[in-house]
């Protein structure tokens, strides 16, 4: 009895706490205007485009030059501005993860003997649009990390293209030996795969060799037409939890908020219409290049892990309709008669090269 009346009471604060608390999109909008007001006019000029602006669909998850304000431009109180807004944005789970990924920049440096590309500090800010207007955004990106925000006005707050990557997946030398920044990733997926009978092997994998990079790459658009796998419809109870735990994985990077919803929008896709899919090694360790996906109606999840000798990994989240904010932003112009004719040229090409 008492631990019932305990839970019921940890339930309750929950609740309470979620009702206080200001939603995500009001978060983030305080943070980006913080930002923006420790700026002088030269970063203003750097950080800030227009909501409309190309720039919003040029990401990348390769060491390049990119838009935007970099960290390596900011003083100590504009970082920790910036570092406030990405808060908002991630868990403390996935700032984790961010900052583990950043940090595997001296890592790479100092194998490449001091390449310029690998550094740290060349991880950029890009506010695009009015924050706390009637629909915003924001992307934070650098070398294996591109994480996006669209933000509109009463409406949920889109996460993707939502991008984490790592090389070297696990560290091999040095005082961070053992290291690695995206462990749940490979280790529930891989759990999963082992507990699966031959009959539900034969149907998950789909290629004994894998791809070399997440199928989607850097597409505006993401789009897999073969929705081929291993039903979870088809799985038994032990395998969809772990299926499940996968899934939450994947989205707890994202703050609670978003999180929560990114997983209520799995679940709506119902157990029958999301497939897991495997092509490559079935066993892990490094020399054994591998890939997966979870594919759903509405989200898809990629996972490589095969370059540099299988110690690179490459994840993504994707929403079909939703990366960019694509349908709210598409709802909007369908009530605005100034946007009408403007709005295909929003309509994202299929892939970018």
């Amino acid at each position: 009895m008492k631990r019932l009346i305990l839970s019921l009471c940890l339930l309750v604060a929950t609740s309470i706490a979620a009702f206080v608390q200001p939603p995500p999109e009001q978060v983030m909008a305080a943070a980006a205007k913080t930002l923006l007001a420790s700026l002088d006019e030269a970063q203003q000029a750097k950080i800030r485009f227009a909501m409309d602006s190309e720039e919003r669909f040029n990401w990348h998850f390769i060491p390049r030059d990119r838009k935007g304000l970099p960290l390596k431009m900011m003083t100590p109180p504009q970082r920790d501005a910036a570092f406030a807004l990405l808060k908002t944005g991630l868990s403390a789970k996935g700032f984790t993860k961010a900052e583990t990924i950043r940090s595997l920049e001296i890592i790479l440096k100092e194998l490449e003997k001091g390449a310029a590309r690998r550094d740290p500090e060349l991880y950029y800010f890009t506010i695009f649009g009015e924050p706390g207007g009637e629909k915003w955004g924001w992307r934070y990106e650098g070398h294996h990390i591109s994480q996006n925000w669209t933000v509109g006005r009463g409406k949920p707050t889109s996460t993707s293209p939502a991008f984490f990557g790592t090389n070297p997946a696990v560290v091999q030398d040095g005082p961070s030996k053992g290291q690695r920044a995206l462990p749940l990733e490979a280790d529930l997926a891989f759990e999963l795969l082992a507990s699966l009978s031959e009959e539900q092997r034969r149907q998950t994998i789909v290629s004994d060799k894998a791809p070399s990079d997440i199928i989607t790459t850097n597409a505006r658009k993401a789009a897999i037409e073969d929705n081929v796998g291993l039903a979870a419809s088809a799985m038994t109870d032990s395998q969809q939890k772990t299926l499940r735990r996968l899934i939450e994985e994947h989205a707890s990077a994202q703050s609670p908020v978003l999180s929560a919803a990114r997983i209520a929008k799995a679940n709506g896709d119902g157990l029958a219409n999301i497939r897991f899919a495997w092509m490559g090694a079935t066993q892990p360790g490094i020399g054994n290049p591998h890939y997966y996906r979870v594919q759903g109606k509405s989200f898809l999840i990629e996972y490589d892990n095969v370059q540099n000798n299988a110690n690179h990994q490459h994840v993504v989240w994707r929403d079909f309709k939703g990366d960019f904010g694509e349908d709210l932003l598409a709802e909007h112009y369908s009530k605005d008669p100034a946007h009408a004719a403007a709005a295909p040229a929003h309509a994202v090409p299929a892939r970018q090269p």
